[in-house]
């Protein structure tokens, strides 16, 4: 049986990241899937967004002592200095995310070049993990010897990729606690009173979507099974049940528009598609008249749509996830090296973790962070 003195599992943004920095060590990494990096190369539409021009702990539901800590660590700077150093070519977008000018294959491939020494398993699945001197990890081809093993194999989100529970059964092994693991940066489904959208699939619309204190103000996407687009897969972070609310036009009042009693029909007054403005005004039943005809409470209903309040039925769920919520209890690593308090030489890294980013970039950011952070103490004490 091989004996390495590091062992990952799972070949994603944090492994990489943490193998690139790791020197003169013999490291192995196992990947269910038949190639690494499946999620970097999928992201983005496939130029991956990677990171964000403005990155802190409220952009992330967790420990925000441990993100502060880590992002002091390696942060947003220290990445673009990373990605200079190697060769990426990356631009500057909208809601200041950064994507890779070309393709996403230009980030595994800089990967691919820095983690030429390790030894990858593909196709592998690991089974089952123990401990006596080293751990001993069993996969569906062999056994694998660690002296130190590090846990990054994700969450449940793109389960098309092959993401399992492994992580999380590993972590309850030695005595983690498992936060409830839930579908996050993922599309709302609606309750009957809102079934109107689900006409209106292909639609997208510049939003401000309010919820739990915090606004998106992107575009939100009508589609067939509900409500999703940039503005609403942010929210669903911090969504858990309960209502939230849209302004549907977040640049001006619907009653100024409406205060000129003109002969001009409600569609041709209102700064929307027809079709969507259709859609509503039968979801309330009024018709499509001329505006010098509405009454007050007509009026009011139209209002309604700088402050239209409903609580989603639920989520598109794990399949359509970027992210997940939940993961392994932050309190139970250290927050310089995360390392296991329950397991000598267990690790913990990336989005296996309790700590989940708004859409932009966040999640590749903390989990590029995490890794190098566990790297630098890692060294220490190798």
């Amino acid at each position: 049986m091989r004996v390495f003195d590091i062992v990952f599992i799972g070949a994603g943004a944090s492994s990489l990241m943490a193998s690139s920095f790791l020197k003169n060590r013999s490291i192995a990494i196992i990947e269910a899937s038949a190639k690494i990096a499946p999620k970097i190369k999928i992201s983005g539409g496939g130029r991956c967004n990677f990171t964000n021009k403005r990155v802190n702990s409220q952009n992330y539901l967790g420990d925000s002592k441990l993100i502060e800590t880590t992002f002091k660590s390696f942060g947003q700077k220290e990445l673009l200095q990373f990605f200079d150093k190697n060769g990426l070519k990356y631009e500057l977008r909208d809601n200041g995310k950064y994507f890779c000018q070309n393709s996403s294959s230009q980030i595994i491939e800089i990967f691919s070049r820095l983690t030429k020494g390790c030894e990858f398993f593909l196709g592998e699945r690991v089974k089952s993990v123990s401990h006596k001197k080293n751990f001993i990890i069993k996969t569906d081809k062999q056994m694998i010897e660690a002296k130190k093993l590090v846990v990054s194999s994700g969450g449940l989100s793109c389960s098309s990729l092959g993401a399992t529970e492994i992580g999380y059964e590993i972590a309850k092994q030695f005595g983690h606690t498992i936060v409830t693991p839930t579908p996050a940066l993922v599309g709302f489904t609606l309750q009957k009173e809102q079934f109107w959208m689900k006409s209106l699939s292909g639609i997208s619309l510049k939003v401000a979507l309010h919820v739990e204190g915090k606004i998106f103000e992107e575009d939100m996407l009508f589609a067939h099974r509900g409500i999703s687009g940039p503005s609403v897969l942010s929210a669903s972070l911090y969504w858990k049940k309960g209502s939230i609310w849209i302004d549907f036009s977040p640049k001006i009042k619907i009653s100024t528009l409406l205060r000129n009693k003109t002969k001009k029909q409600i569609s041709s007054v209102l700064p929307f598609p027809k079709r969507f403005t259709k859609e509503y005004l039968s979801s309330i039943s009024l018709d499509d008249m001329g505006v010098y005809k509405l009454k007050d409470n007509e009026l009011k209903k139209l209002e309604e749509l700088n402050h239209y309040e409903f609580s989603p039925a639920g989520n598109f769920g794990f399949s359509k996830a970027e992210v997940t919520r939940g993961g392994v209890d932050c309190s139970e690593i250290s927050h310089l090296s995360f390392e296991s308090i329950m397991q000598k030489n267990l690790y913990f890294i990336g989005e296996v973790l309790d700590v989940t980013g708004e859409l932009g970039g966040y999640n590749f950011q903390w989990a590029f962070s995490s890794a190098v952070a566990m790297v630098k103490n890692m060294e220490q004490g190798l």
